[in-house]
């Protein structure tokens, strides 16, 4: 893996990142960071590798480019279909545009950031097809309004499965909260029970209200459904007070006595 940044996964913050590429490393990938490829060698038998700015050379027979995405809307704007800052589509919570009985929805158009309350561009599947339940709903003459999203997603790099959901550290800074980030780490199951891991978890939170922000995590088990209690507590504007009182389920093969959510909160919640 060569990436032109000097990071991966550069939504989540750093300690989880390293994380990353760690499991990555551990599982013979070789990752270079900060190093742009500029070119693509080989003939007309196939590729034989990239060379780098550096001068490096790796050899492959596949070469996988990504250059990110951007939205397609060259069709809303040729019709006059108001675009936000980020390119994509201006809607409302009807998911209407700025014409009459013209709708958009999906990874074409913008959407309502609940925590940062700024719009924003978020082309994941999840909300594309609430969106489009909500256009389709209101084409059709009924009254159907879309909450927005609080930015939740989650992955697998081999054994390790990460996720997010609310803002980064950098991104409540820019959206002009008094944000500070904690770092806790708990095991996934019963300290006694066989099996689990190590679960790492980043809260962002306001300082002058403790309001939660954002939510990171990291582990081999157990993260994809902690993430969603996060989720939960964002589109609730919840105190991290609050979800440290939260009654979570226990059991020794699940959980320890106290939940990795509970600790984190509790950490967070004395800062």
């Amino acid at each position: 893996m060569i990436n032109a940044t000097d990071r991966v996964m550069n939504t989540i913050d750093g300690g989880l990142r390293d994380r990353v590429v760690d499991e990555l490393r551990g599982n013979g990938v070789e990752v270079f960071l900060g190093e742009k490829v500029t070119e693509i060698t080989g003939g007309g038998e196939g590729v034989s590798g990239v060379r780098t700015e550096t001068g490096r050379t790796v050899g492959a027979g596949l070469v996988c480019v990504g250059i990110g995405v951007h939205p397609q809307v060259e069709l809303a704007r040729t019709a006059g279909i108001e675009l936000g800052r980020s390119g994509a589509i201006v809607t409302d919570e009807r998911q209407r545009t700025n014409l009459s009985n013209v709708y958009a929805a999906g990874d074409c158009c913008e959407i309502l950031h609940r925590v940062s309350g700024q719009r924003v561009w978020f082309p994941l599947g999840q909300p594309a097809v609430r969106q489009g339940w909500v256009a389709g709903d209101n084409a059709a003459g009924l009254d159907a309004t879309y909450a927005g999203v609080v930015g939740t997603n989650v992955v697998k790099v081999f054994d390790l499965e990460v996720a997010r959901t609310g803002l980064s550290l950098d991104e409540a800074k820019a959206a002009g909260f008094d944000a500070t980030m904690t770092d806790d780490q708990s095991a996934s199951r019963a300290g006694y029970y066989p099996g689990g891991g190590r679960i790492r978890t980043h809260l962002v939170t306001d300082r002058r209200t403790g309001r939660l922000l954002g939510a990171q995590m990291a582990g081999t088990e157990g993260v994809a459904q902690r993430i969603d209690v996060f989720a939960a507590a964002l589109h609730l504007n919840l105190k991290v007070d609050q979800i440290a009182e939260f009654d979570l389920a226990y059991a020794p093969p699940f959980a320890p006595t106290i939940d990795p959510i509970l600790r984190a909160a509790y950490k967070a919640d004395k800062i």
